[in-house]
């Protein structure tokens, strides 16, 4: 998938014309997946190419000053546009630039002069541009080709990226998941830890999200996936701030996955962490000796229970 950076870049508009979707695509979840697959869809029809135009970070950060925990890094969404088939991303950063610029300049610059857009397809709260005028109708009424895709529903519930990130905080993977399509998961670089797992007999896997949104401390089981390739290991995943080990509480809870049958060196890849269900709270042991009896039966509940597990693995 091709990925462009800025409006500046978009110096050759495809010969075949562009489908577009816009928006934040936080989560990249069911709703969203209905709006790529329509997309992608449309584009195959017309002979043009699925493109989706997102912001490096969320608008609500200069907009309010202050922006959700993202459910997903623009990485981890551009990843997940690739496996939705779109083959061209524009990734904006949302500045005050952006944010003072008309609807009308950005179909200008980005849609007719960037992209040669032949048609759009965008959710039923599609809005961009100063004061959030670009709305489907304004588009229609400037005479594109414009499908709106209505809010997904799962039960009773409207499917949004404020729900999950509700569900993901409070812990309900099972809610979170079914507005996601797929588990929760978390993507991250692998980083140098004080080793301590490998000193217990189980080496530990250690994350840097860049800040995204994760469930609440505990343990669970998963599956890890190298970003870079299919790879997938089955995991236990450990979110939280070691009390065992005494000291200072650090600021944020640590995120390490023990790879199980695994061998190798992990550190500076991309490892993407699917978090199936949760094995227990974070506790505190009296010594080590104690933590290494639980983390063995931490293993073998894992082994078991994800043996049991029916969902797919994560792509």
């Amino acid at each position: 998938m091709k990925t462009t950076r800025s409006i500046a870049a978009l110096r050759e508009p495809p010969a075949a014309g562009s489908v577009v979707s816009i928006g934040v695509f936080d989560g990249v979840h069911l709703g969203h997946q209905a709006i790529l697959a329509a997309n992608v869809a449309r584009a195959r029809s017309l002979g043009a190419v699925p493109t989706v135009v997102t912001f490096a970070e969320h608008p609500k950060a200069v907009l309010l000053g202050r922006a959700p925990r993202t459910l997903t890094t623009l990485e981890h969404r551009l990843a997940l546009f690739a496996q939705a088939g779109v083959e061209h991303a524009v990734a904006l950063e949302f500045d005050d630039e952006l944010r003072a610029t008309s609807a009308e300049d950005f179909v200008e610059r980005v849609l007719v002069r960037g992209l040669r857009t032949k048609a759009l397809v965008l959710g039923f709260d599609s809005k961009f541009g100063r004061e959030r005028r670009g709305t489907p109708a304004l588009l229609s009424g400037l005479g594109f080709d414009v499908t709106v895709i209505p809010q997904v529903q799962v039960g009773q519930y409207g499917v949004s990226s404020t729900a999950i990130r509700e569900a993901v905080e409070l812990g309900d993977l099972a809610r979170a998941e079914a507005m996601l399509g797929r588990p929760v998961s978390v993507l991250g670089t692998v980083i140098h830890g004080d080793a301590l797992g490998r000193k217990l007999g189980f080496p530990t896997a250690n994350l840097d999200l860049d800040h995204e949104l994760h469930p609440p401390p505990g343990v669970y089981y998963g599956r890890a996936t190298l970003a870079a390739g299919a790879e997938s290991h089955a995991a236990v995943i450990n979110i939280g701030f070691r009390p065992t080990l005494g000291g200072a509480r650090p600021e944020r809870a640590r995120i390490e996955a023990h790879l199980l049958d695994f061998q190798g060196d992990l550190y500076g890849a991309k490892l993407e962490l699917a978090f199936l269900g949760r094995l227990r709270g974070e506790q505190r042991f009296d010594g080590l000796d104690a933590l290494v009896r639980q983390i063995g039966q931490d293993i073998a509940q894992a082994r078991e229970r994800l043996v049991a597990h029916s969902a797919p693995l994560p792509r």
